[in-house]
């Protein structure tokens, strides 16, 4: 059976070569290279530049040295028969098409995942910071609008409790989950239960607390602290204990450290609604 040449198409913003298979550099995003028919076999699909354990992935060609990924200088490849037959997107997980477009929306939700972890990579204190002050924002909106069903919104109200999403949650719980998965690193199912129970009673109960009376101080109503802790305190770890126990256990068991703050935005923007309420209920004198 006659072989067909591979093409290799590479989206990377960065500028290598292809040591060993073609003397043509990448010049420019989403380029692409053809290698001539010689038997290869791909050993792995892997977003190198996106994990701080990186795997060693590549493509092998039979009888010659193996080509890593990341010397490609690939966040993630697509390759395709060169005879002109469809090809689906390795991302979108889709087949068919004619030449190399198939695949495209599903490239481009990926790219935008891509984009998103990156910068999570990159830029990991600011870009958990701003994705907690947008859940933040929307939490209160959806608090004003169909709990409190305010008749105009409340825009101090909406602000404060945004900018201590940016200030105040995003950084901390960076930080805190970094300190955490260095105190405890204890593998497998007893290390995210350790995890879990000095996370959800020892930080949670005192981040609450603190929240609230940062929050009431920012609103101007410093005096209004203690009776607000008194009130409203214990009722609202309780309610997060109800949510973020279950979730949190998956959490520290299954997802990396640096996407933990990513996994928990998902349950986050409920915990935002029922803070929201907590936060605001009328203090009873």
């Amino acid at each position: 059976m006659a072989l067909s040449p591979v093409i290799l198409t590479c989206q990377s913003p960065d500028l290598y070569r292809f040591s060993g298979i073609s003397p043509k550099s990448i010049s420019h995003i989403g380029s692409q290279t053809r290698i001539s028919a010689y038997p290869f076999q791909v050993s792995a699909f892997r977003s190198s530049s996106l994990s701080n354990h990186q795997t060693p992935c590549g493509l092998s060609l039979l009888g010659r040295s193996k080509i890593g990924f990341r010397q490609m200088g690939c966040d993630w490849i697509k390759v395709s028969a060169g005879n002109g037959g469809g090809t689906g997107g390795f991302s979108g997980g889709s087949s068919g098409g004619g030449g190399d477009s198939g695949g495209g929306d599903g490239e481009k939700k990926w790219s935008l995942i891509s984009w998103y972890l990156a910068l999570l990579e990159n830029h990991p204190v600011l870009t958990k910071a701003v994705t907690s002050a947008l859940l933040n924002l929307v939490g209160d909106l959806i608090c004003q609008l169909l709990i409190d069903k305010v008749p105009s919104l409340d825009l101090k109200r909406m602000f404060l409790f945004t900018f201590l999403g940016l200030a105040l949650v995003g950084p901390t719980l960076h930080f805190w989950y970094l300190y955490l998965s260095k105190l405890v690193t204890t593998p497998g199912a007893s290390g995210a239960f350790l995890r879990l129970v000095i996370d959800q009673f020892i930080f949670a109960p005192t981040f609450v607390g603190v929240f609230l009376s940062t929050l009431l101080t920012l609103e101007g109503r410093p005096s209004q602290v203690m009776q607000k802790l008194q009130q409203d305190w214990f009722s609202s770890v309780l309610a997060n204990w109800k949510l973020w126990i279950p979730f949190q256990f998956l959490n520290f068991l299954i997802v990396p450290q640096q996407f933990q703050v990513l996994a928990a935005n998902f349950i986050a923007l409920i915990w935002n609604v029922i803070l929201s309420y907590k936060a605001h209920k009328q203090v009873v004198a």
